[in-house]
């Protein structure tokens, strides 16, 4: 991560700016390759949503092209993220736009041809959201490598206007062309822009470092991934929150085009117009998220957002006409990425770069999956009742959901020291050892008085080590000599114990520093490695 001492770093009046990150020439290429790519992904979601109105008009059917274009994420999130923190950055969120790029084509010649149909519609819809699922990690990982870590939450409200604006241009010209020339060419301008983005992308100049123990093999690095989310209280809190939001939240979105169609007079550009309503309220509260920030702590903020989008989403489900349904729609902007933003700045600052694809391709399965079910389910309940009904249900059990969510949740707000540190030494052997599992025993003495403290301590070493990659973790304790405790932590292979040292953090150094205080031994507590031997 870019350290925020080096030269041409922005003062520290330019860093309140909403616009800082945008003087970095790469972050403004990339910047500029987010808004067309998101434009693209709106003209597709708009023209696909429309399209299925004439297709087949039931809620459910509309409603499951929200599901179509997102349950992709959550099935493949994770396989993304693995992916995106082990190759060349570039070269693959490359590759997802011309994927973006294929499917689109696909999708025009389909519906000149005449053989569109809505089953054929959500299958291409589907394969057009694989493309969203590969690409997000990559371009999370991404920006923390080309901002400074004081400049992370503008660059992350950035890239909200460029999703929201996208969410503005996106179906403004979908709603355009499907009036003027038919939906099949909104596709083929979605085919451009990501071919278009995928060539601005390989024009960056970005060298890849290759880790010298070789590429993390895939399944060992989803395992980790969701190991150092699981172990981490402030990433489930997130998740958590998120997935609760976005599951009640959706259901505006999912079940538009049919508040839009009975309106007096409601045709594609109503529509659009509510759509881009929301993109502008989006805008707004992203360019006043440096102040929001200041005002609210996180989960005042959360709450209020939640309940701010409900009361929108109210007006909406019961606006006699696009006058009041507009004004409403820009409020529920300004709290959709009021909250989207704010837990995905808490995401992004729990994280390590080396497992930052992962971790947030893990927080997109989570917002992306209670999408898809989302709007599954709040488009079932609209069949079974209606559509103002479903949403004025959704509305109601989204804030209440939420106020018992931050009830409960232990999230203290603290930041670790997430720097990586070299001040652990790296064992070195001649000669690897065979293939095997690898056990580690650390031996401590402690005096039998602090035990209690210790147990605690220890417990946070365990979610630690797990956190780096451990397999398993155990504390032993000497029944004939009670001052005597033996950490115990397994690894799946001795290059996978090696690359734990290359995940310590500062935060793991000050533990570190912590567990040496309460050994009373005379010599440091001594370390062994032994070889699982195989039956």
């Amino acid at each position: 991560m870019p350290d925020s001492t080096l030269p041409g770093t922005p003062s520290p009046r330019a860093r309140e700016s909403a616009f800082a990150p945008l003087r970095a020439p790469v972050f403004r290429m990339l910047w500029f390759t987010w808004l067309a790519a998101n434009t693209s992904m709106w003209m597709s979601d708009v023209a696909s949503a429309w399209l299925m109105t004439s297709l087949a008009p039931s809620p459910l059917w509309v409603a499951l092209v929200q599901t179509a274009s997102t349950l992709p994420v959550f099935l493949l999130g994770l396989p993304s993220g693995a992916l995106a923190d082990t190759v060349d950055r570039r070269r693959y969120f490359m590759a997802t736009q011309f994927w973006v790029a294929g499917v689109a084509t696909i999708l025009c010649a389909v519906i000149l041809l005449g053989a569109m149909t809505a089953p054929l519609l959500l299958a291409l819809t589907f394969a057009n959201g694989v493309g969203l699922a590969m690409r997000w990690p990559v371009f999370a990982a991404i920006i923390p490598e080309v901002v400074s870590r004081p400049l992370l939450p503008q660059a992350l409200a950035l890239n909200g206007i460029a999703m929201n604006a996208s969410r503005i241009i996106g179906p403004l010209a979908a709603g355009a062309l499907i009036a003027s020339v038919g939906s099949a060419y909104v596709f083929v301008l979605n085919a451009v822009l990501s071919i278009v983005a995928g060539l601005t992308i390989m024009r960056w100049r970005r060298v890849h470092q290759e880790s010298p123990l070789g590429r993390e093999p895939l399944g060992i690095a989803m395992r980790v991934g969701v190991q150092y989310v699981w172990q981490s209280s402030r990433l489930r809190s997130v998740l958590l929150r998120i997935a609760l939001f976005f599951l009640h939240s959706t259901a505006l979105l999912a079940l538009l085009p049919l508040v839009a169609r009975a309106m007096p007079g409601g045709q594609a550009g109503t529509f659009t117009v509510l759509l881009a309503s929301m993109g502008v309220g989006a805008i707004i509260a992203a360019l006043l998220m440096p102040r929001i920030r200041t005002w609210l702590p996180l989960q005042p903020r959360v709450l209020l957002g939640t309940a701010v989008q409900s009361v929108g989403a109210l007006v909406v489900a019961y606006s006699p006409s696009i006058y009041t349904a507009v004004p409403a729609m820009v409020l529920v902007g300004v709290a959709w990425i009021t909250v989207a933003n704010s837990l995905t700045v808490a995401a992004q600052m729990a994280l390590p770069d080396w497992v930052r694809a992962r971790g947030m391709s893990i927080y997109q399965m989570a917002l992306m999956g209670s999408t898809a079910l989302g709007a599954a389910l709040w488009g079932q309940v609209a069949t079974w009742s209606s559509v103002s009904t479903a949403l004025a249900v959704s509305a109601f059990t989204s804030v209440l959901a939420m106020w018992i969510a931050q009830r409960k949740l232990l999230d203290r707000g603290t930041e670790e020291d997430l720097t990586p540190s070299r001040v652990i030494k790296v064992p070195e052997m001649e000669e690897p050892p065979r293939p095997g599992r690898i056990q580690v025993r650390v031996e401590y003495i402690i005096d039998p008085a602090r035990a209690t403290e210790f147990h605690a301590l220890m417990q946070e070493s365990r979610r630690s080590r797990l956190r780096q990659g451990a397999l398993d973790w155990q504390l032993l304790h000497d029944l004939y000599h009670p001052e005597r405790y033996v950490e115990q932590i397994i690894d799946p292979s001795w290059t996978e114990h090696l690359r734990r040292f290359d995940r310590i953090t500062g935060a793991d150094v000050a533990l570190r520093d912590r567990r040496l205080a309460f050994h009373v031994g005379e010599e440091p507590p001594v370390v062994t490695r032994y070889l699982l031997e195989q039956e």
